[in-house]
């Protein structure tokens, strides 16, 4: 907005560059005349985007008084103060264009979040528990099963419902490492329907996700999950090298 003032500023001085007679019919048969008329035309479509209310003759007698030294017709005082809330004004604009835009954009990710998990819940496999969070099991695994506080090393891939990734521990090179009190409701639930060795797919609502926190707020999330082990580094690192193992 402040960059958008400042070329407002320059335009205005430069319409006078080429001065003509209001009553004779513009030429526009030189360099200086069209890139006036340019600037010019910008200036106005830029106040007009931003609801800014013109008045060509101040506008114009303002340079004039200017550029010829003529004694302004308010005092510096006063034009500083006008031009402060107008900056002020449009800062406020912008600002509530801004919030409705994120309003708009959070409800439609919501909109499509619930139908996208509606339409989920009837697939084959796919189970729903009390608290919404939707999950499908591909492997159960073997091992142990994790507590709510427990520390787990996982691989996981996480997309978005539209199948855009956001997020995995694949292109990393390594697993992820981290107690399944400090991540967001969906996994501390989730990894709990599994044993070590399983695989799960969640599909987590965004109240089970990160709600209305960072890039990710009000979306419905889907990960790939890999429990490779519970428990310390020492378990996770054991695990990993039976895995690399497996491959081989």
């Amino acid at each position: 907005m402040i960059r958008s003032m400042k070329i407002a500023i320059v335009m205005s001085v430069a319409l006078l560059v080429s001065s003509v007679n209001a009553a004779e019919p513009l030429k526009l048969d030189n360099d200086t005349a069209r890139i006036n008329y340019s600037l010019g035309h910008q200036i106005g479509g830029d106040f007009k985007r931003q609801g800014v209310k013109m008045n060509a003759e101040a506008i114009v007698r303002g340079i004039e008084d200017a550029l010829s030294g003529t004694e302004p017709m308010m005092s510096p005082q006063e034009m500083h103060a006008t031009l402060t809330e107008l900056k002020r004004k449009v800062v406020a604009d912008d600002r509530t264009k801004l919030r409705k835009g994120r309003a708009e954009t959070e409800l439609l990710y919501l909109a499509e979040g619930k139908k996208f998990m509606q339409e989920n819940a009837a697939k084959p496999d796919v189970k729903t528990t009390a608290s919404g969070l939707q999950y499908k099991i591909s492997e159960a695994g073997k091992g142990k099963t994790p507590g709510p506080t427990d520390q787990v090393t996982v691989n996981y891939r996480g997309t978005q419902i539209n199948g855009n990734e956001f997020d995995s521990s694949y292109k990393r090179g390594e697993p992820a490492t981290f107690k399944l009190n400090n991540v967001i409701k969906g996994w501390t639930e989730g990894l709990q329907l599994i044993k070590e060795g399983g695989k799960i797919q969640l599909f987590i609502p965004p109240e089970l996700a990160y709600a209305g926190r960072g890039p990710m707020a009000h979306r419905t999330l889907i990960f790939d999950v890999e429990l490779i082990t519970v428990g310390g580094e020492k378990q996770a690192v054991s695990a990993q090298e039976t895995q690399a193992k497996d491959k081989q």
